[in-house]
């Protein structure tokens, strides 16, 4: 009987990975994300200035927190909030990244903040993955004091391209059960009761551990460890956690193939940027259909985007090897974070020893 079900079990896990979701997702949201992607990249080519042009392209990212079923208003106050949270994760990944150490203590203090923040105001995915990516790919970077302002204006560049894109897609495309505008207002900065403390000092702590183990390995850029780690964290309960690290590892043992066969035949900057431009399409129309899918596309698309200007990209073979490395570990250590995240006993037991705290320094 046991082994019955455990070969249903199977049966049913072989069965939903290669079955698609249906999906009510717009198809002018993908089209949106590759222009706010490749606009920047296409006019950082044409300047002869690539590397700009991707951390440009990075902040276009701002896109994907744009809520469709609103308002012009919700959409600009969403998208204008979200672009200076970018800006701002930006800004503390550089400014704290002069030693590995407070970057990473930093990090962790950050990502903690910024977790709670989306639990708070209830966002919704991709909530604080993006705020936490940018503030990791930052604090990998080296310190340059004096190249920080410029970098920051490169974001603020990206994300006011993608608002800009947001407003007139807003006028373009009119749904037909919009709100109120005062409801809106209201609905965006209305507060949860049940904001979860515990869960942002568990996921913080992890990306705490995640940022610090890349850098104890004394790996080149240790910020694709605690991306994975997010990425595996950010499953709703603990089945999907650990269906999550199967598909990301295998997804990306698969997609780092396809990066390879990439960066074998895409040499010219022209073609990098064309190549991202159609990954990203790609990827937002799998996301929300198939997890694995998507991942096979965003490990090629992440690494171009993130390492395109990195000397390491004309290595392919070294290059594929650090990062399935590197990813795998933050995986594991995503799916051990999960399980702290949805073990019970453990919030129940770190709230408790919370409002203990709260009452002695109170003098209840």
């Amino acid at each position: 009987m046991q082994e019955l079900s455990i070969k249903q079990f199977l049966s049913k896990e072989i069965k939903a990975f290669f079955k698609l979701k249906k999906s009510d997702r717009l198809w002018h949201i993908p089209v949106l994300a590759s222009l706010c992607i490749g606009i920047p990249l296409l006019i950082g080519l044409a300047f002869d200035n690539v590397k700009s042009g991707l951390l440009a392209s990075l902040s276009g990212l701002v896109i994907l927190y744009i809520p469709t079923a609103n308002s012009i208003v919700s959409r600009m106050a969403t998208m204008l909030i979200c672009s200076f949270g970018f800006m701002v994760s930006y800004a503390v990944g550089l400014i704290f990244s002069f030693n590995p150490f407070v970057s990473t203590i930093v990090f962790g203090i950050f990502s903690t903040m910024v977790y709670w923040i989306n639990l708070y105001f209830k966002t919704k995915p991709p909530a604080s993955f993006f705020f936490i990516m940018i503030a990791s790919l930052a604090s990998g970077m080296p310190h340059d004091l004096s190249s920080i302002p410029q970098k920051i204006g490169l974001i603020a560049m990206g994300t006011m391209l993608a608002c800009t894109l947001a407003l007139l897609y807003s006028f373009l495309v009119k749904r037909k059960n919009h709100k109120k505008d005062a409801a809106i207002i209201s609905d965006l900065l209305v507060k949860s009761k049940y904001a979860d403390l515990v869960e942002a000092m568990i996921v913080g702590s992890f990306m705490f551990t995640s940022m610090l183990i890349g850098h104890v390995l004394k790996l080149q850029n240790p910020y694709w460890i605690p991306i994975s780690c997010l990425a595996v964290m950010q499953g709703v309960n603990l089945y999907h956690i650990w269906q999550r690290v199967i598909h990301r590892i295998l997804g990306t043992f698969l997609g780092l193939g396809l990066c390879w066969l990439f960066l074998s035949i895409v040499h010219t900057p022209f073609s990098i940027c064309i190549t991202i431009i159609v990954l990203q399409f790609i990827i937002e129309i799998l996301i929300v259909r198939h997890y694995a899918l998507a991942v096979i596309f965003i490990t090629p698309m992440t690494i171009l985007l993130a390492e395109a200007a990195n000397p390491l990209i004309l290595n392919p073979d070294l290059l594929i090897a650090t990062r399935f490395l590197d990813i795998s570990i933050g995986s594991l250590i995503g799916a051990i974070g999960g399980w702290f995240v949805h073990n019970e006993k453990i919030r129940f037991y770190t709230t408790m020893k919370i409002r203990k705290a709260k009452l002695v320094v109170m003098g209840k």
